[in-house]
């Protein structure tokens, strides 16, 4: 079977337009009010799950270009280690300070619960985005994409790569990572569905740390001679993996697919270690993110089902069941479209 690959259109020209960079930086205050509205007095706060990482780094970027379009301030905090209890005492002092929204991407479904429930009774709105908690603990949810079609994409990445048959395993991010655990599962379903010669033979965890997503690419390999490909659904994994794979003798034989970002993955996609992988725009989804939480905020919208809200160049956005607001589907990088992005 061959993948439909889309070509950079639109999304490229939105992504170079914005002059994303890779450098988390703090929300700017003086950010004037844009035609969509927004009081100036509303504070949003970012907290991805940790700092330092380039996937929420450019998520931060767009939540800065959405806050400069709204005429509100975007401020980012968060810890240096992915972990749910780290995130805690940011929600606390957001809710002490008063700011009006809240956006955060969970490092576990239920641990920051607690937290958020505070920081909602006080009166701070709250959005996660990239990785949900349990639907009671937010008000709305911005998901990057479909869970089916993010799961359905990197197995027919990794099928097309290996032939659709052979070893495979996955080099996910944390063990209680919602997101992650979400696709995995949908993927293993998958395999196990429609591709009979596929084994799915490890899941295994780097813990978004480059380091030991580094590590564990080894041991696969060692663990497991007879390993096809690898697919890596979380930014940090996918570029240790590659990393590892570009200076082996597996470069080549070993097939890497998953998540990350054209800017992580240019140079092994160019030097043959990496045919594609996939992922939306993380600057789109900071930027929807920030709408949404804007439009909370201001009382435009409730999260409700059927409640519709305008999101700048995005368009129009409705939301659904369980609180949910879609991004819209995966895109497929590979040599031929990547030089055409800058995130």
């Amino acid at each position: 079977m061959k993948l439909h690959t889309r070509r950079a259109s639109g999304l490229a020209a939105l992504a170079l337009a914005a002059g994303i960079s890779l450098t988390a930086c703090g929300g700017d205050g003086d950010a004037a009010s844009g035609s969509d509205g927004g009081d100036g007095d509303v504070t949003v706060t970012m907290l991805p799950k940790n700092l330092g990482n380039p996937y929420f780094d450019t998520s931060t970027s767009g939540a800065e270009e959405a806050g400069d379009e709204l005429g509100v301030t975007v401020e980012e905090v968060g810890p240096d280690a992915a972990s749910p209890e780290a995130q805690v005492p940011f929600i606390n002092t957001a809710a002490q300070q008063g700011v009006e929204a809240l956006v955060v991407s969970a490092n576990d479904p239920t641990a920051i619960c607690d937290a958020l429930d505070e920081a909602r009774s006080a009166g701070t709105s709250v959005v996660t985005f990239d990785s949900d908690t349990d639907p009671e603990c937010r008000d709305i949810y911005v998901n990057q994409a479909d869970a089916e079609g993010i799961a359905q994409v990197q197995v027919d990445l990794i099928a097309e790569q290996i032939g659709d048959k052979g070893e495979v395993a996955v080099l996910s991010a944390a063990a209680n990572a919602t997101n992650q655990n979400a696709w995995i599962e949908l993927m293993e379903a998958e395999i196990e569905e429609n591709h009979p010669d596929i084994e799915l033979v490890d899941v295994v965890y780097g813990d978004d740390d480059d380091q030991k997503s580094f590590d564990q690419t080894a041991a696969l390999l060692q663990q497991y001679p007879d390993l096809a490909g690898i697919i890596s659904p979380t930014t940090v994994g996918i570029s240790a993996a590659a990393r590892y794979l570009s200076t082996s003798n597996a470069k080549g034989r070993v097939s890497l697919t998953g998540l990350g970002t054209p800017n992580q993955m240019r140079e092994y996609v160019e030097d043959g270690t990496v045919e594609a992988f996939a992922l939306w725009n993380p600057a789109d989804l900071g930027y929807l993110a920030t709408f949404t939480a804007a439009a909370l905020a201001n009382g435009d919208i409730e999260g409700e089902e059927g409640d519709t809200f305008e999101a700048g160049r995005l368009g129009e956005y409705t939301v659904g069941a369980d609180g949910v607001v879609l991004l819209g589907d995966p895109f497929v990088f590979d040599g031929e479209n990547i030089g055409d992005f800058d995130f």
